[in-house]
C-alpha cells in the first residue's frame, strides 16, 4: 500500500494465456476478478504495471485502469497542487513557531501614562513582535520601566498563549492641599430655618428665622476677642421653602408598534473601513428599531484582530396616536415635577403639594405648589476685604 497499487481491466480473447504469460514473467498478481467472457480485472503493484501493459498489447489485449490506491498515489497528487502544499507547510510552520513566539503586547492597568511610552520602553527590553516567548524576563522589564518612568509604582510582565500582557501600577497622586480661603455659607433661596449647624464659623441665624436669598447663615470671620479670624465657614442649614412648578404634556402621544417584520444589513469591517456586503442595504426610516452588534476575530489570548463582521438588524415599527386620559397625565406630570424638583435641591424632601391639572387646546398642563425642607445653605467664596450684606 505504501509504493501503490493499480487496479487495471484487462480485456481480451485469452485471459487465461495472459495470466500464464504474466506469471512467466514473475508479475505478482493480489488480485484476479473475472467480470464475464472476455474481461478481467487484476490488481498488481505499481512497478509491476508496466510489465502487464507490454505483455497485454504484445498479446494484442486491452488494458484500461480502473484506479490508483496507496500512499505514493496521495504524496504524487499532493505534490502536484504546488499552492495546497506550501499552505500545508506553512500552516505546520505556524504551528510550530507562533505558540513559542510573541505576536502583540498589551498594556493593563495604565491610566495616566500613554500605552505607546510603556511599549517603547517594553521593546527595548526585548519585548516586541516575535520575540521569544522564554527570553521574556518580568525582573528586567520590570526595573527597566521603572528607571525610565519615575511615576511607576509597580510592572510585570506575563504571557498568555502568542500576547504578552504587561501589567503596570502608577504612584497615587498626592492629594492636594486644603483649600482654606475666606467662604461664608449663604442662603439659596428664600426660606425659614428649620434647623442649622456650624462646624467652623459665626452662625448668623437661628431655627424659625426667616432668611432672604443670598443673605449670610454662617460667616467666615470669627471673633476670638483680640482679633478676628478669616476661615473658611463650614456646616448645614435647612429650611422650610415654598416652590412653584408648571410643566406640560401633549393630549395625543405618537406610540410605535412592532410589525414583526425585519431587515438585516451585514458589513465587513476592515480596521476603519467598512464594505457593504448588501447592495441598497441602507435604511434610515426612523420608524425602525436598530440593533447594531460586532464580531471581531480573535486570537489566542483573546486578542481582537482588526476585522469583523457588522450586523444590524432594523425592526420595522408603525406609529398611532392615543390620546392621554386626565387620570394619567395627571400622575405623569405629577411625578414629572416631583423628580425635577428633587434634582434642584441640593438634599431635602418635598413635604406636601397643591396641584392643579387643567386641559387645554392640544395639551394637559400641571400648576403646583411645593412645601419642601431642604438644604438652603451654599458656599460663597469672599475676598479678603470685600464687603458683604
Amino acid at each position: 500500500m505504501i509504493r501503490g497499487l493499480i487496479t487495471a481491466e484487462v480485456t481480451g480473447a485469452d485471459l487465461t494465456g495472459t495470466l500464464r504469460s504474466l506469471t512467466g514473467e514473475n508479475v505478482t498478481l493480489l488480485c484476479a476478478v473475472p467480470v464475464d467472457e472476455l474481461t478481467m480485472r487484476i490488481t498488481v503493484q505499481r512497478q509491476d504495471f508496466r510489465k502487464l501493459r507490454r505483455i497485454c498489447e504484445k498479446r494484442g489485449d486491452l488494458v484500461t485502469i480502473l484506479n490508483r490506491q496507496g500512499a505514493y498515489w496521495l504524496v504524487r497528487d499532493f505534490l502536484r497542487r504546488p499552492v495546497l502544499a506550501a499552505g500545508c507547510l506553512l500552516i505546520l510552520i505556524l504551528t510550530l513557531c507562533l505558540p513559542s513566539r510573541v505576536l502583540f503586547v498589551r498594556v493593563e492597568g495604565n491610566a495616566q501614562i500613554p500605552a505607546r511610552r510603556i511599549l517603547e520602553v517594553a521593546d527595548s527590553c526585548g519585548i516586541g513582535f516575535g520575540a521569544y516567548r522564554r527570553a521574556v524576563r518580568s525582573e528586567k522589564m520590570k526595573n527597566t520601566l521603572l528607571e525610565a518612568m519615575p511615576e511607576l509604582q509597580w510592572a510585570g510582565v506575563n504571557t498568555e498563549g502568542c500576547v504578552a500582557v504587561i501589567t503596570v501600577r502608577e504612584r497615587t497622586a498626592h492629594k492636594e492641599a486644603r483649600d482654606d480661603s475666606l467662604c461664608h455659607i449663604v442662603a439659596l433661596t428664600d426660606a425659614v430655618v428649620s434647623d442649622c449647624t456650624a462646624t467652623r464659623g459665626t452662625l448668623l441665624c437661628e431655627p424659625g428665622q426667616a432668611v432672604q436669598e443670598g443673605q449670610i447663615l454662617i460667616s467666615g470671620y470669627t471673633d476670638t476677642g483680640l482679633t478676628i479670624r478669616a476661615d473658611r465657614a463650614e456646616g448645614e442649614v435647612y429650611g422650610q421653602t415654598k416652590r412653584f412648578f408648571r410643566c406640560v404634556t401633549p393630549a395625543l402621544w405618537d406610540r410605535s408598534v412592532k410589525t414583526g417584520e425585519q431587515m438585516k444589513k451585514i458589513s465587513l469591517l476592515l480596521g476603519k473601513k467598512r464594505i457593504n456586503l448588501w447592495k441598497d442595504s441602507g435604511i434610515s426610516d426612523a420608524t425602525c428599531d436598530r440593533m447594531y452588534e460586532e464580531y471581531y476575530i480573535t486570537l489566542p489570548g483573546d486578542y481582537r484582530l482588526p476585522l469583523a463582521i457588522a450586523v444590524e438588524t432594523f425592526t420595522v415599527r408603525e406609529l398611532t396616536q392615543r390620546e392621554i386620559p386626565g387620570e394619567e397625565a395627571e400622575n405623569l406630570l405629577s411625578e414629572f415635577a416631583e423628580s425635577s424638583l428633587r434634582q434642584i435641591m441640593i438634599a431635602g424632601t418635598i413635604n406636601s403639594c397643591e396641584i392643579f391639572v387643567m386641559q387645554e387646546p392640544g395639551i394637559w398642563m400641571l400648576a403646583g405648589e411645593y412645601r419642601c425642607t431642604e438644604l438652603i445653605g451654599i458656599r460663597q467664596r469672599i475676598g479678603i476685604g470685600e464687603e458683604n450684606e
